[in-house]
């Protein structure tokens, strides 16, 4: 019955609610410092956000998010819905895109805004029907959901179900 996202992450806020989860430093030197309830807290904001975007148990979710700590919101809350994270590198190109959404089966990719990631991201998803929804983190672009705005709005409460991901389910691909 384990759960990453239930067990550890949540079971450590219950805990210890005030301890120092992550401490990121981004590429412009801006310190944030999570402790495990803010972790909590977001990953089941996000997962809410992921769920209302018809992200279900199963389903494979790419992820290129450099070192933005949105990276861990994202991935616990992967882990709490059950869909299969697929993490993966900014510096893809068109065709390396092409394949992983296609031999994967990608439904969503979240992606970063640096650089042309995302131009290059989306051209390849035309040509791949699957890609049913595309997001991004640290700016706005037309045709995409805005991560930073939009999974704040979402509840900070996400619950475990009978359905909810463990044992043999997988949780990442790579």
């Amino acid at each position: 019955t384990f759960n990453f996202g239930f067990d550890i992450v949540d079971g450590i806020a219950n805990k210890y609610p005030d301890k120092l989860a992550m401490l990121h430093l981004d590429v412009n030197k801006t310190e944030r410092r999570f402790t495990f309830n803010d972790i909590k807290r977001a990953s089941n904001q996000v997962a809410n956000y992921f769920t209302s975007l018809g992200i279900k148990k199963g389903d494979k979710v790419m992820l290129v998010l450099k070192r933005h700590y949105q990276f861990w919101f994202c991935m616990v809350a992967l882990h709490k819905i059950g869909a299969v994270a697929i993490p993966a590198t900014n510096q893809l190109k068109e065709h390396d895109f092409e394949y992983r959404f296609n031999s994967a089966g990608v439904k969503m990719l979240v992606c970063t805004a640096d650089g042309d990631t995302a131009q290059i991201a989306e051209n390849a998803a035309k040509n791949c029907p699957q890609v049913e929804k595309l997001v991004m983190v640290g700016g706005k672009r037309d045709g995409w959901q805005n991560f930073d705005s939009e999974y704040p709005l979402y509840s900070a409460h996400y619950y475990r179900t009978e359905d909810t991901s463990c044992g043999e389910d997988p949780a990442l691909m790579f």
